[in-house]
């Protein structure tokens, strides 16, 4: 995506092929600073301290800690005992994103059969980057399919302004490229309809705020940043045409894990008919789990995370306590919405309904 005229990921391969490069995105919008990771310690402390967040891109990190893992594999230990220590190492890294195991698991699937450490190292890097690729064709299609929703929506407003509402960043930072809930956003604003998002600020990290308003601005999407409570409000008013998010973990069934405080955006959503879309990859359902509210694991963080809030002081990054200081605090990270209150899932093979019967029309290989 572009950043100031420049063309940036938020992670490559540095020239050597023994280094990761990512972006540091707890520093950002205030700070840019480009993190090194040249072991699989440095790999889950990215991911674990959240350097990478957003599923596909904690997917792509992950696929490549694998390489890295092949990569400094002691010579004495070229069988995949090490290696599979390894990939249940990073796999444990944080237990929300279902991309992490998958590609950890695509990884480690074409090296488990490589003969010695070079070809282990050369199929763990060739499947690695396949993984990058895939993700960044996979978000591509998924702002294809969603621009048409967007489109439908400009064309009954007579070309008005389409105002859409997301939650998180679900955007190029969390995805490589384009984004999944950005990705409609920015194909309708290449093909020059008249669109504007409303950011929420999404407590307590406030990816929103820092982040999906940081990549819109870069790119010159209109956007207005609110609080986490206000969206209702603005649905009541007919302020918001139509929501889209992200998700960190998907049942085949059409229960959607995703940032906390996904699950109020579609109950005011339903009260007010208001299309809500989540945008997802195929490599974000979870094929295995049925029931999300039951079954998806929610992953509870420091309780400082809320208890403080970043921001910046006269040109210093700060972290400030709100709460009395001895007030005790709970950190969960994210919540479930079920099915139920799903308009659709944008995918890379098209637009679907959140039923498992839908799911599996785009998706039949996926039948038992």
């Amino acid at each position: 995506m572009k950043v100031d005229d420049k063309n940036l990921r938020p992670i490559w391969l540095d020239e050597n092929l023994k280094t990761i490069k990512v972006i540091d995105q707890r520093l950002l919008p205030h700070e840019f600073i480009i993190v090194d990771l040249n072991n699989v310690d440095d790999v889950i402390m990215a991911i674990k301290d959240m350097y990478v967040r957003g599923a596909p891109l904690i997917g792509v990190t992950a696929a490549y800690g694998v390489y890295l893992a092949a990569l400094n594999c002691p010579d004495n230990q070229t069988a995949n005992g090490f290696l599979t220590k390894e990939c249940d190492r990073i796999k444990s890294a944080r237990p929300t994103a279902v991309n992490l195991a998958w590609a950890v698991d695509k990884v480690f699937s074409k090296i488990k059969k490589a003969k010695d450490r070079q070809e282990k190292i050369d199929a763990a890097l060739k499947e690695a980057c396949s993984i990058e690729e895939k993700e960044v064709e996979n978000c591509r299609k998924i702002g294809e399919y969603g621009l048409a929703l967007i489109d439908e929506i400009s064309s009954k407003k007579k070309g008005e302004t389409v105002n859409v509402l997301t939650h998180c960043n679900a955007g190029w930072l969390a995805c490589v490229e384009y984004g999944t809930a950005t990705a409609p956003i920015y194909a309708a604003f290449e093909a020059d309809i008249d669109i504007h998002v409303w950011v929420d600020e999404t407590r307590p990290l406030n990816q929103g705020s820092r982040l999906t308003a940081w990549e819109l601005g870069k790119h010159g999407v209109k956007h207005t940043v609110i609080t986490d409570n206000a969206g209702g409000h603005l649905m009541q008013h007919g302020m918001v045409d139509m929501v889209i998010v992200g998700t960190d973990r998907t049942t085949y069934t059409g229960d959607v894990a995703n940032k906390i405080g996904t699950y109020l955006k579609a109950l005011a959503a339903r009260d007010n008919n208001i299309p809500f879309y989540t945008a997802l990859p195929s490599s974000t359902f979870d094929w295995n789990l049925k029931d999300g509210i039951k079954e998806i694991p929610i992953e509870e963080r420091d309780p400082d995370e809320v208890r403080f809030v970043q921001g910046l002081d006269h040109k210093i990054v700060r972290n400030v306590l709100v709460p009395p200081e001895n007030s005790p605090a709970a950190n969960f990270a994210f919540d479930v919405t079920p099915a139920r209150l799903v308009t659709g899932f944008i995918t890379e093979r098209g637009v679907c309904k959140a039923a498992e019967a839908d799911i599996l029309r785009l998706f039949p290989e996926k039948r038992v």
